[in-house]
């Protein structure tokens, strides 16, 4: 798929405006790098919760089995 530089270059505004990119200049050249913390931010408010159930669950899983093993 291809994107015309008029679309590309409305899709990097719209990441400068929620601070998802930084630019950095370097000469006239203007250069796009993603912006790690609101990123983090974003993972920990809506995959983040999502994550925590899934480790506890195999924490408990884990203990389980080990306790199984424990009594043989």
């Amino acid at each position: 798929m291809t994107m015309s530089r008029q679309a590309v270059t409305k899709h990097l505004l719209l990441l400068e405006e929620a601070n998802l990119v930084t630019i950095v200049w370097q000469g006239r050249e203007k250069l796009h790098y993603l912006n790690p913390v609101p990123i983090g931010e974003i993972y920990q408010r809506w995959i983040g919760k999502f994550e925590r159930h899934r480790i506890d669950a195999l924490n408990t899983l884990k203990q389980a089995l080990e306790e199984g093993t424990n009594h043989e």
